[in-house]
């Protein structure tokens, strides 16, 4: 893959934001720390990275992004959110306290579903990779096996404060899973996850993402 042209960004007012930075440098990306409505012009995809829902939908507002980057995803630009910015992405939330949202993707999460921040944990996910990405070249091939004829890798997942992924509509596809519940799913040009792949060192859902992004150019 030739990454040479894109410019990947991540929302940069609150949350992980750098380690969402570190792992796209690691694969060779161009990288923005998104944080006003100009540089939403500048790149090819953005993170949503982990935090606080309520926080960062609040703070969406106050730099008046919110509205822009709605319509910029809408006209297909790439977004993954991770944790906080899959509730973001959601068009249901249920869970306590009032989340602010986008509503664009056909998914119902709830917040905090896996318990407080005593409650987080490590494990492993089941990543089913597709046939039509060209991510089996970046390496991850390593210690996959088949599932259904298709290959499946175990990846690392950091779930903190997470939310759970309830519900999905008809033209989601499901990417990954934990004790056979969804927690990565995709819609077209968005991805949604509840558990933290910037915490670990494994970059296979990074890499995932930026092969999205290159076939949107």
């Amino acid at each position: 893959m030739n990454f040479k042209n894109l410019c990947i960004g991540v929302l940069g007012i609150h949350g992980s934001v750098e380690e969402h930075l570190e792992s796209l440098r690691k694969c060779g990306m161009k990288t923005l720390r998104v944080k006003t409505k100009e540089d939403l012009e500048k790149i090819d995809g953005l993170i949503l990275p982990g935090g606080e829902s309520t926080t960062i939908g609040k703070l969406m507002n106050w730099y008046g992004l919110d509205k822009v980057l709605k319509d910029k995803i809408k006209k297909g630009l790439p977004v993954y959110g991770t944790c906080a910015g899959a509730i973001l992405l959601a068009k249901k939330i249920t869970g306590p306290q009032k989340a602010q949202s986008l509503k664009l993707m056909d998914i119902e999460t709830e917040r905090n579903a896996y318990g407080r921040q005593t409650d987080s944990f490590e494990t492993e996910v089941d990543f089913v990779i597709p046939v039509e990405t060209g991510i089996l070249s970046l390496r991850v091939k390593d210690s996959c096996f088949r599932r259904n004829d298709k290959k499946v890798k175990k990846i690392p997942a950091i779930f903190i404060r997470a939310p759970r992924i309830k519900k999905i509509g008809k033209n989601v596809k499901i990417l990954a899973t934990f004790k056979n519940e969804p927690v990565l799913v995709q819609e077209k040009n968005m991805l949604a996850g509840t558990f933290h792949p910037e915490l670990s060192d494994d970059l296979t859902v990074h890499k995932y993402f930026i092969d999205l992004c290159e076939k949107n150019l």
